[in-house]
């Protein structure tokens, strides 16, 4: 299949507002559309769903984003090879990746819309750092020319049709004995994607997570720790 990359048109987005997001001790600045549900009522959002059933979910700062956050900020880096080097898939706001970048990690910013990368790489830059890459990807078609040691990603089985996409985009990126962490609010499809994985013989293991959500509010969901065997 050839990679359907979009791009939502930087005119769509016509105010943005600075949140800031507390995280486990780390404080972080995101800068995001001010209203992403005036974003769906554009003509090319429109246009985008009618040809490949697209949405720019990127521009609204997720539960899932915070929790996979707080799972990454955890981490015990200190004990992986170094450098380690770090791919977000779907990364819309670029959250998790900022964390990670937070944390001295090495960190490439993926999504299928290059405006999400746009938001992304400036919310990088927001919180001061400036050595990371984008890359736009379709996860319907991945990249079989490079590979991660981590890879990360938040709410990506929002529908099912993505489990087995999602499946096979581990198996070209995430490297020989390398470790994948993604971050779900417990949709039904995750159920799936945790058995597609299981069956094509990956470890998975999962662990509960609460984010906190302005206005204190907590949202619960699981992080899917996937680890790839060097026979894989």
């Amino acid at each position: 299949m050839t990679p359907r990359i979009h791009a939502t048109p930087l005119e769509a987005v016509t105010e943005t507002v600075e949140e800031t997001v507390y995280i486990a001790g780390y404080r972080f600045r995101i800068n995001r559309p001010a209203e992403s549900d005036k974003l769906f009522d554009h003509p090319w959002v429109r246009s985008a769903y009618a040809a490949d059933q697209y949405i720019p979910y990127w521009a609204t700062l997720w539960p899932a984003a915070r929790m996979l956050a707080k799972a990454v900020v955890r981490e015990s880096w200190e004990t992986y090879r170094q450098p380690i080097h770090v791919l977000e898939v779907g990364c819309g706001l670029g959250l998790a990746g900022i964390a990670c970048l937070a944390r001295g990690l090495t960190v490439t910013f993926s999504d299928v819309d290059e405006t999400a990368l746009i938001f992304a790489g400036a919310n990088a830059q927001l919180n001061g750092f400036d050595t990371f890459k984008t890359i736009p990807i379709d996860f319907r078609s991945p990249p079989h020319d490079r590979k991660y040691p981590i890879v990360i990603g938040s709410d990506l089985m929002y529908e099912e049709r993505l489990v087995n996409p999602l499946v096979g985009l581990l198996k070209a990126v995430l490297a020989p004995g390398g470790l994948c962490l993604i971050a779900d609010p417990d949709r039904t499809a995750a159920r799936v994607f945790k058995w597609k994985l299981q069956e094509a013989g990956y470890e998975v293991t999962t662990e509960l997570i609460r984010a906190g959500e302005p206005g204190g509010e907590r949202t619960k969901g699981t992080i899917y720790r996937i680890k790839r065997s060097a026979e894989i």
